[in-house]
């Protein structure tokens, strides 16, 4: 007879795929297009509104993945989920909105009221970690990466076939459009999703911003170091992140036209990203989940850091040269990089926490994401402005300070029964 509970995980897992996948899309239909908009909209030679734009999504995720956490913590995993992807239809129809009166103060509103709305991804973590084994975790974090990919894959070819002709800048529908998918995604939540948290499970936490959270993570001294390993390494990745679509579209006036290495026209830029997306997708489709469970996750993350500092440096050697078959090479090696790193370190910060803190510690995690994504868009756009090779020679830099943290970090702590175990003797 077949185990239910396992074939009832399994089908929630499903759930919890299929909705962070058609939310995501949405997010990769409007990212590719994001800075390209906002150039339009705003004069900004120094490139620090650019940033200050492109970073608001991930400040609002460094307040409210703790809040979110917590609070899946104490009412359960679904209602939060709900409310996350509810505001996302909210905010990308704004989106939308704001790009037909072309205001930039509308489409940071947008921005920050999809951050504060996306900042929920912490509380679909936590509900793998509720409905999988240690042993399953890597392949349940692994989940989230590929419902990554694949939104990053999809998103950016509905962006494309927003754009109504070849020169034309796209109009509102990229945001309209991703608040439709944000509406079935919340549908499938709604009559689908079943809750994951335990009845039984503590709800001890009853703050929802608790400083403490911070300080019980730190209080174990593997995870702080896997904190300081996500911030680095998410850093390198925003860097990359956050000029990859100015970099590649170039500028509207001649004279700064000339001093680019490309020129892709709008619908490139949007299928540029969906070879991210597709890269992604199958790196952790077939490659990282293939492997999670028979290598060890400290072995993959590191091998991912190794590859993302191969990356940037072929970025620098790539823009250098003005050649896109070799920029396409860079991609496609800095992207396997992170779909291998990314999710074996949450699966390490997972496995080193108690099950009744994931939510919480989970939410600090994402946190620490976001604020390494804060600050590496921030001065991602600015660094552009200075040299186009520069993001990508400060991604290097950091990414080789990464790789040896994750090797630290990997080696310098256990999973946490063997914690508790070791506490009790």
């Amino acid at each position: 007879m077949p185990d239910r509970s396992t074939s009832g995980s399994r089908g929630s897992l499903a759930v919890i795929f299929l909705t962070v996948f058609i939310d995501l899309l949405g997010f990769g239909m409007v990212l590719p297009l994001l800075p390209i908009y906002a150039d339009h909209f705003v004069d900004d030679p120094s490139g620090w509104m650019l940033g200050g734009l492109m970073a608001s999504f991930s400040a609002m995720q460094l307040i409210f993945s703790p809040m979110w956490g917590r609070l899946s913590d104490r009412i359960g995993r679904r209602p939060v989920l709900m409310i996350g992807l509810g505001g996302s239809v909210v905010f990308y129809s704004l989106f939308g909105w704001a790009t037909v009166v072309q205001s930039y103060w509308l489409l940071l509103a947008s921005r920050m009221g999809a951050g504060i709305a996306g900042a929920t991804i912490s509380t679909a973590q936590a509900y793998i970690a509720d409905s999988t084994t240690l042993q399953q975790r890597p392949k349940g974090m692994a989940l989230i990466g590929m419902a990554f990919g694949l939104g990053f894959t999809f998103g950016p070819l509905f962006g494309y076939l927003a754009v109504p002709y070849e020169g034309a800048p796209p109009g509102p529908w990229p945001g309209y459009a991703a608040a439709m998918l944000s509406a079935i995604a919340l549908a499938m939540a709604v009559f689908l999703l079943p809750e994951s948290l335990r009845p039984d499970s503590e709800r001890a936490h009853r703050l929802l911003f608790d400083t403490r959270g911070f300080r019980r993570a730190l209080a174990t001294p593997s995870i702080g170091l896997l904190l300081l390993a996500i911030f680095v390494c998410v850093f390198s990745f925003a860097n990359f992140e956050t000029t990859l679509s100015l970099l590649i579209k170039g500028e509207e006036t001649a004279e700064a036209a000339a001093a680019h290495p490309f020129d892709f026209s709008w619908g490139q830029v949007s299928l540029t990203y969906a070879y991210i997306g597709a890269t992604l997708a199958l790196v952790q489709g077939g490659l990282v989940r293939r492997l999670a469970g028979r290598i060890d996750e400290g072995k993959l993350a590191a091998t991912g850091a190794g590859l993302e500092l191969i990356g940037f440096m072929l970025m620098v050697a790539a823009v250098s040269r003005s050649s896109a078959p070799m920029l396409l090479i860079a991609l496609a090696v800095v992207v396997a990089g992170f779909s291998f790193m990314q999710p074996m370190l949450n699966s390490l910060l997972s496995r080193r926490t108690d099950p009744e803190k994931q939510g919480a510690i989970l939410g600090v995690g994402q946190s620490v994401n976001a604020l390494a994504r804060i600050v590496g868009s921030a001065v991602g756009i600015p660094l552009l402005r200075l040299g186009l090779q520069t993001p990508y020679y400060t991604a290097a830099g950091m990414m080789a300070l990464g790789l040896i943290l994750v090797i630290l970090a990997a080696r310098g702590g256990k999973d946490y029964p063997a914690q508790e175990a070791l506490a009790g003797k």
